[in-house]
């Protein structure tokens, strides 16, 4: 009995060297077992109205550093046009100064779409977004492309320093994905977070824009015009004087621009497209695609 006493009190003795000795290795084992654990076990799925907000918020960078790139392009197109009258340049000048005002609304637009996500920090580079382009897009408000044609290209210089100011808020969704899982899940299953990711085009042309133009009935003779009554072939720019009035024309790939000298601007898409000025001759696009228009004048 003496001996198996002594047995007891020896195992014991060692259970309680055991635990007393190695009682903080195993509770540092137990952790990173616990945190080895946590990391490998897979995240939860992310909701399908996530992954959405996700990928609409890719296709607005999207959109937006496409804005910023296209931007730079009309600029130096404006500043390489090699016409010596200057009248190229002014007349590209007026048509970007229409349409880059609608595109950076349109984008402000599409942001002011998107509701919360529920991943505060991805709310917040939201906010972030609408914040900056709605700002940008107040500020092109109050830019009119009625402009003196001598003031176009300076003023297209400053639309673009703005429309340039329009890069990600820091930081940005890609660099949030890094620290949440479940956004980092969102943003690898949405297809406009994809590396190169492109909108799809519609591939619909311009109505009128296809197809060999007619030909004009005066050609290139802008002197017919004189009395309100033509039909001439424009095929980049043209000064026009028509009952008095004289008109700037200018044609590009999707519009014709027409400005007079009394500071009114009337910009058509397409053919069939008509503007009026005053009382004193109205312009009818007949027939518009890559390589010209063929506009009629007559009294209204």
């Amino acid at each position: 009995m003496g001996r198996g006493k002594g047995v007891v009190v020896a195992v014991a003795g060692l259970v309680l060297a055991v635990a007393g000795c190695g009682g903080g290795g195993t509770d540092e084992k137990t952790g990173k077992r616990a945190a080895d654990a946590a990391e490998s076990k897979p995240s939860r799925a992310p909701s399908g109205k996530l992954v959405q907000w996700a990928g609409k918020m890719c296709e607005s960078a999207v959109a937006l550093k496409e804005l910023r790139a296209d931007s730079a392009a009309d600029l130096k197109e404006i500043r390489d046009s090699d016409d010596e009258t200057g009248l190229l340049a002014r007349s590209r000048a007026v048509h970007y100064l229409f349409a880059t005002p609608s595109d950076v609304e349109t984008a402000a637009s599409d942001l002011d779409g998107l509701g919360p996500s529920g991943v505060p920090a991805a709310d917040r580079l939201l906010a972030a977004w609408q914040k900056k382009v709605k700002g940008v897009a107040t500020e092109l408000d109050e830019v009119s492309p009625a402009v003196p044609l001598e003031q176009a290209e300076a003023t297209a210089a400053d639309v673009d320093k703005k429309v340039q100011s329009l890069t990600p808020p820091q930081p940005d969704l890609p660099a949030l994905a890094r620290k949440d899982p479940r956004l980092a899940a969102a943003y690898e299953r949405a297809e406009q977070c994809a590396p190169g990711w492109k909108p799809h085009a519609d591939g619909s042309p311009a109505p009128g824009s296809t197809g060999p133009l007619p030909e004009a009935a005066d050609g290139k003779d802008y002197a017919a015009c004189s009395d309100g009554a033509c039909e001439v072939l424009v095929t980049s720019t043209a000064e026009i004087r028509a009952r008095g009035k004289n008109l700037h024309v200018s044609v590009s790939g999707d519009s014709v621009t027409f400005q007079s000298d009394d500071g009114s601007l009337a910009q058509l898409g397409g053919a069939g497209g008509e503007a009026g000025f005053g009382d004193a001759v109205k312009a009818t696009v007949v027939a518009h695609n890559e390589d010209g228009a063929v506009i009629e004048f007559a009294r209204p």
